[in-house]
């Protein structure tokens, strides 16, 4: 069956295994209501063959005979009664069962969908757009809630008590066997053959909208620019596009999907008309009584529910195998770079070294962002970064973080005594000894403590507060209404000179050897950035410091400058050196104007 659905039989398998396995007692206890529920099931229709069979026979009134006759119909009739309520309250109970299987196993395959996304390289996140990212993590996965909790069960429930029916039937009568055994393959061969049809069709939907909801969280994300630009007929018509695409895909799955729909409907009447012919014929051969003769009939109503679930279930299972196909090919997606075995990372400032370092992004080797850079800060020294729009220079500090890997070259952080590759570092520890602050700052759906620690819960309370007393943010704390309990939303209607702040404090508390500053002044007004400057002068104390620039108070701090162009080095050196050599670019750029010249 899941051949028939280009499925492998393992990984769909796997996949069961590890989200159900946690729950294997839960799992094991909703495998046997189903299975009673089955019994039960099967069993009532003798009940009532009984009933019939009892009742139709000629019994004198008043006879003993009569009155056992009556005792053994009331009997049966409480009997089938019973019977229906514990099926009903067994189903009551599995539908629960099924559904906190479901729950906890689609949370777990989403945390660990969202983590695998985490951890891929920033080249993975560069092609994919986040809304795309939402709906296969969290979409596929809704998708397969069903199938975690009972499809998968409930499909081979069904299919038992189909078979369970048809054993019974052979049973009655070899003939009444044969042509309900011929109906229900014809119908099984029939869904095979549409299941083949309707997974590629529900697949290309699902890539669909994928496609669409991350259009729409670019454009809403970029509202602002849209709006100015005057770009909404340009959203609404890829919108129209998009939305007319998956209409059309949805439309071809359900084309196919008719035919299953209707096809029990085939199946129901070639069963009936086999069950009159070979009814009549063995009533009157007097080998059938009307109590069998019921009993056929009513095996094939209850044949009926099973194969309209399946049915269904089918129809479910093409989804879940379109997303199952989409999960694990997102799963299939590796990280290009590796941790290292580890190095021990001391405290305090780092050395760095760009050692003929080149570097071209995967999707666009002919272009090299740069070229063959070489160049040494000693701990404690502070780096001024320059150069146009485009030179290179947010691409040097994402090599610092490890986000990318060089083409040629190696970058090497450490000591004087001690220097050691990045790519032998574990990632994580790396990154704990880099501080980074942008003009973006993200905030997050959580605390103030939270959105200052980064979640990281060995930073007390007495540290934030003293930052952000350094900082001067006591009185914009002391305005929230819980204070560091205070949730603080990603949308806070928080100032530019604010926000950046925040991003100040962060840093600070991560107590990082290197810090790397991207244009982290530029969004502060004034006064704002006064109110700072003591602070960054104390960050930078005691530690290596990257200064990406375009104002010139910001630079007069850096000991050495480089500038960058065309990804390459068009000068280095200390800053006093350059500055007081007037043929120098740096000297130029301090006549003219910083700003002016570089941006």
């Amino acid at each position: 069956m899941l051949q028939k659905l280009n499925v492998p039989i393992k990984p769909y398998w796997d996949l069961l295994a590890n989200y159900l396995k946690p729950q294997k007692k839960t799992v094991l206890w909703l495998a046997l209501l189903l299975a009673v529920s089955i019994g039960l099931q099967l069993a009532n229709p003798q009940i009532v063959k009984y009933f019939i069979d009892v009742a139709s026979e000629p019994v004198a009134n008043g006879t003993a005979a009569f009155q056992q006759g009556l005792n053994n119909l009331l009997g049966a009739a409480a009997l089938f009664m019973g019977v229906a309520i514990v099926r009903q309250v067994i189903a009551l109970t599995a539908v629960y069962v099924g559904e906190n299987v479901a729950w906890t196993a689609t949370n777990a395959l989403r945390a660990d969908l969202a983590l695998h996304c985490l951890r891929l390289d920033m080249a993975f996140h560069k092609q994919h757009k986040p809304g795309e990212l939402i709906e296969r993590v969290d979409g596929d996965v809704n998708k397969l809630a069903n199938f975690f909790s009972q499809l998968f069960i409930q499909l081979t429930s069904n299919v038992l008590l189909l078979v369970g029916v048809i054993v019974l039937l052979w049973l009655v009568d070899w003939r009444v066997g044969v042509s309900i055994t011929a109906v229900s393959l014809l119908g099984v061969l029939a869904l095979n053959y549409l299941r083949t049809l309707t997974v590629p069709r529900w697949e290309a939907l699902r890539q669909t909208e994928a496609e669409l909801f991350g259009f729409l969280e670019e454009w809403l994300t970029g509202m602002e620019t849209i709006r100015t630009a005057g770009g909404e007929p340009y959203v609404l018509q890829k919108m129209l596009r998009l939305g007319r695409e998956r209409w059309q895909r949805m439309r071809s799955a359900i084309k196919v999907n008719v035919f299953v729909w209707n096809l029990p409907l085939g199946v129901f009447t070639l069963a009936y008309i086999a069950a009159h012919i070979f009814g009549t014929t063995l009533f009157r051969e007097g080998t059938l009584s009307i109590g069998g003769i019921y009993l056929i009939f009513y095996y094939i109503d209850v044949i009926k529910e099973p194969l309209w679930s399946i049915n269904r279930q089918i129809e479910d299972l093409q989804k879940a195998a379109a997303s199952i196909r989409r999960i694990m090919l997102l799963q299939a997606e590796q990280p290009t770079m590796h941790d290292g075995p580890g190095v021990g990372v001391a405290a305090g400032p780092l050395a760095v070294t760009f050692d003929h370092v080149s570097f071209f992004y995967a999707d666009d080797p002919d272009t090299l962002i740069l070229q063959d850079l070489n160049f040494s800060l000693a701990p404690g020294t502070v780096l001024g970064l320059l150069g146009r729009t485009g030179s290179g220079k947010s691409t040097l500090t994402k090599l610092l973080f490890r986000f990318y890997d060089p083409t040629d070259g190696a970058i090497l952080l450490g000591t004087d005594g001690h220097r050691f590759d990045l790519r032998h570092a574990k990632q994580a520890e790396l990154r704990r000894h880099i501080g980074l602050v942008t003009q973006e700052v993200q905030l997050f759906h959580a605390s103030v403590r939270d959105n200052l620690t980064l979640f990281d819960p060995t930073i007390s309370d007495a540290q934030i507060l003293a930052v952000l007393d350094d900082l001067g943010l006591m009185p914009w704390l002391d305005s929230l209404p819980s204070g560091l309990d205070s949730p603080l939303q990603a949308d806070a209607s928080l100032s530019a000179g604010e926000a950046q702040l925040l991003a100040f404090v962060r840093v600070f508390l991560a107590d990082p050897g290197l810090v790397i500053m991207d244009e982290a002044s530029s969004r502060l007004d004034p006064v704002t950035e006064l109110k700072i400057e003591r602070a960054i002068d104390k960050l930078l104390a005691n530690r290596t410091g990257i200064i990406v620039a375009h104002r010139l108070a910001t630079v007069q701090r850096a000991d050495e400058i480089l500038i960058l162009g065309n990804g390459r080095i068009v000068e280095y050196g200390r800053r006093t050196h350059l500055a007081a050599d007037p043929a120098s670019q740096f000297a130029q750029l301090l006549v003219t104007g910083l700003e002016e010249a570089i941006t």
